[in-house]
């Protein structure tokens, strides 16, 4: 713990965890808590669970869960120190100097240390773009008609055709051989040492949303292979969760985010003043592209090149957002190959109406399909319409189904009845029409789980929602009957904090600093507690419960008496306490 747990609390406790997890996720009131699309899985029902009482959120699909510190942190990738600041500016509270472990301490400054370094690097490269060195580059750059402002403010420069001008600029810095090495700006060989990974390119920095520089891609001038070489992932740099100009998109007031393939469709965009164009750095569009995608917007639009990969890449990324739950629609790049050269040739208003006239993605995956069949062939055709009737059955709501259903017999000319019935004999051969998730997947788990530990799990969430409840098990239950270490050390809390006073299971979360263990003790308090229509029965239900723990902790430190003295202890006194448990009839109120 790097603050004062008193003052930790204090931020917790004026950030509703429903107000600051509705900033990230729509949450709507279901019964006591309040149920969103989890933001940290892709799924189609809402499986997410805030619990404004007990300041925790739990997914019962994915099974994350904490409270609303650990949300922050796992939302925005922050460590602890970095979400409380986030937090407790949030409500005005003043935040002393962070007291770090001398780990802690080094890790932090090896990262800022890496920050720094690619920050010198893109100075470097910036100031070399525009020497006369850098001629090369900046005759290719101008040559794409980008303007000085434009390659200014994306810090567009040159790496120099000496093989350690970096290296030794670096290293004049201070900065030592292995943190060089490690930011993935240089390479080391046997024979010569130390030199830079790039030379002879364009440099494009990578900047992650915040603005500071995580990793460049370079461009190289001539006809050396690769053409594009990116930096390597590193402590800072993730190329699977970061997305080349996300920094400038994040902020435009334009109705959704333009996905392109390259940096120099980004820039060319932006340049046209289309700012919210981003790109995926080298490689194939990532699931945790599309959730980075999902913090900033709920549309996209594909603007791909036209060719055949193209296309594919295209088809790849729908699948990744639609199961993200982003809408997509896709751009007709035609007669052109990219967006640089569309605008070059059409203009921005061109442009303009084609981001407009977008492309529904399901339709366009149907029109791509089509091209693989000839239509005058009976058999092909048949084969056609039964591959669209299998994508059909990907929508798990009927009337999107059937609205789906209804715009591509239309726009293909097909009988919409003909097509439904091949729709159905489809999900009767075996093809799986995907159903609304459950949203408890925790049913699933429960069928093979330990009984014990779920009545037990069952008796926390009990009084952690209901407090009055420890009243009534006083001198019968004690954290100790809580078999399992876990259970037993979130009991222990539990009873203290509420015999000081202030039940508060959402402090719990601090006792753990493995996120696994927190996400257990989220799921401990969020066990699903059954429907109870009478007063009877819910009293019965709670005696159950009771006699339940009390038993198997009977069972428990019976079966340790041999090994374990204290246990004897335990049991004479288990034994009293469940007979007096078997002859009692609980009250509630």
């Amino acid at each position: 713990m790097y603050y004062p747990q008193e003052l930790v609390e204090e931020v917790r406790q004026k950030n509703d965890i429903v107000d600051v997890i509705s900033g990230y996720v729509s949450l709507k009131r279901q019964g006591g808590n309040y149920f969103g699309l989890c933001p940290f899985h892709s799924e189609k029902s809402p499986s997410f669970s805030v619990s404004q009482h007990k300041q925790m959120y739990y997914c019962f699909g994915c099974h994350k869960g904490g409270n609303v510190i650990s949300f922050v942190m796992e939302y925005e990738n922050f460590n602890f120190p970095e979400a409380l600041r986030v937090l407790a500016e949030r409500v005005n509270v003043s935040l002393p100097e962070v007291e770090y472990t001398e780990e802690m301490r080094q890790k932090e400054s090896r990262r800022a240390k890496l920050f720094e370094i690619n920050k010198e690097a893109a100075k470097y490269y910036f100031y070399a773009l525009r020497s006369e060195q850098g001629a090369l580059g900046k005759r290719y750059l101008t040559d794409r008609q980008l303007s000085e402002e434009t390659m200014q403010r994306f810090g567009l420069g040159y790496s120099l055709q000496y093989s350690d001008g970096l290296v030794r600029y670096l290293k004049k810095k201070g900065y030592d051989d292995g943190l060089i090495r490690d930011s993935g700006l240089a390479v080391f060989h046997e024979k010569y040492g130390m030199s830079d990974k790039f030379f002879n390119r364009v440099m494009f920095p990578i900047q992650d949303v915040n603005g500071k520089v995580i990793g460049f891609g370079g461009r190289v001038m001539g006809d050396a292979k690769p053409k594009y070489l990116n930096s390597p992932e590193t402590e800072i740099f993730d190329k699977s969760r970061n997305l080349y100009g996300l920094n400038f998109a994040r902020t435009s007031r334009k109705n959704g985010i333009i996905l392109c393939e390259g940096y120099m469709d980004v820039i060319a965009m932006h340049q046209a003043g289309f700012t919210q164009a981003a790109a995926s750095l080298g490689t194939a569009f990532t699931p945790g592209q599309a959730m980075l995608l999902k913090r900033y917007t709920q549309n996209v639009y594909l603007a791909y090149d036209s060719d055949d990969a193209g296309v594919n890449a295209a088809l790849r990324a729908i699948g990744i957002l639609r199961d993200a739950m982003l809408s997509c629609r896709i751009i007709n790049m035609q007669p052109y190959k990219d967006p640089d050269e569309f605008i070059k040739n059409l203009g921005t208003e061109e442009f303009e109406k084609r981001i407009e006239d977008a492309e529904n993605s399901f339709l366009f995956e149907i029109r791509m399909l089509k091209r693989n069949y000839k239509l005058e062939d009976p058999e092909e055709k048949t084969r056609f319409y039964t591959e669209i009737a299998k994508k059909l059955c990907q929508f798990e709501e009927e009337i999107e189904r059937e609205n789906y259903l209804s715009a591509v017999a239309e726009v293909h000319q097909i009988n919409p009845q003909s097509l439904r019935k091949l729709v159905v004999s489809q999900a009767a051969a075996g093809v799986k029409v995907r159903l609304p998730e459950a949203r408890s997947g925790i049913q699933n788990k429960n069928t093979v789980e330990d009984g014990q530990k779920k009545v037990q799990r069952v008796l926390l969430t009990w009084l952690a929602e209901e407090p009055g409840l420890f009243a009534k098990i006083e001198g019968y239950i004690t954290p100790e009957d809580f078999t399992d270490e876990l259970y037993q050390k979130v009991a222990k809390q539990l009873f203290e904090d509420h015999e000081a006073g202030h039940d508060n299971p959402a402090a719990i979360m601090d006792l753990f600093d493995d996120q696994q263990e927190r996400n257990a003790v989220a799921e401990i308090f969020h066990t699903p507690l059954a429907r109870i229509e009478t007063k009877e029965e819910r009293e019965q239900a709670f005696r159950d419960i009771i006699l339940n723990v009390k038993r198997n902790s009977f069972a428990y430190y019976t079966a340790k008496m041999g090994k374990d003295v204290s246990a004897v202890q335990r049991v004479v006194e288990a034994k009293k306490a469940l007979e007096a448990l078997e002859r009692m009839h609980f009250v509630l109120d």
